[in-house]
């Protein structure tokens, strides 16, 4: 004897089938998504320690030039330009550099722009309202920290998200920084 199915309980087992196999695709898709944000956040965190380590070991470089000051081996203003200079051409990984705002204000060193440097970037604002230099100066002054804003990319027009790690360098009045484009 053949069994036999009422047509209205097949289309509910087919129903309940279609159904299972979406929240099977949802849960799914959710579980992915929790993953992406997970990896995300740790690398996020790898490359704010590397730009915290980048800019402690470019200010150790301006302790070791402010020593040779100390000792009378050269001016400050000659530390300072020296430090200036290494900070300029110094880089890391495929993009890295570094910038250095002294705690008025005035650029230091922007890779070697000459439109920025020396100017007072203070009142800069970046595309969503951020004063970004005077977040840098209050966070380097504080102990150092982290800035979240837009900037271009070194050779670009267009502003991209960007977060940035800030210390000051107490003996230049430098606040010194390096970040990485999200």
């Amino acid at each position: 004897m053949k069994a036999f199915i009422p047509k209205s309980i097949s289309w509910v087992i087919l129903f309940l089938f279609i159904l299972f196999i979406a929240i099977s695709i949802n849960v799914t898709n959710e579980a992915v998504a929790s993953e992406t944000q997970l990896a995300e956040q740790q690398s996020n965190k790898c490359q704010d320690s590397l730009i915290k380590s980048h800019v402690e070991m470019a200010l150790s470089m301006l302790q070791a030039i402010f020593t040779k000051h100390q000792k009378g081996e050269m001016t400050l203003e000659q530390a300072k330009m020296l430090g200036a200079d290494l900070l300029r051409e110094l880089r890391y990984g495929a993009d890295g550099y570094f910038w250095a705002d002294t705690t008025e204000g005035v650029n230091v060193v922007l890779y070697g722009r000459k439109d920025v440097e020396g100017r007072n970037r203070l009142d800069d604002r970046d595309q969503k309202g951020t004063f970004y230099i005077k977040e840098f100066l209050t966070k380097g002054q504080a102990g150092g920290g982290y800035v979240e804003y837009w900037f271009p990319k070194m050779g670009k027009t267009v502003p991209q998200a960007k977060r940035s790690y800030v210390l000051l360098f107490k003996p230049f009045g430098w606040v010194v920084g390096s970040g990485y484009y999200r």
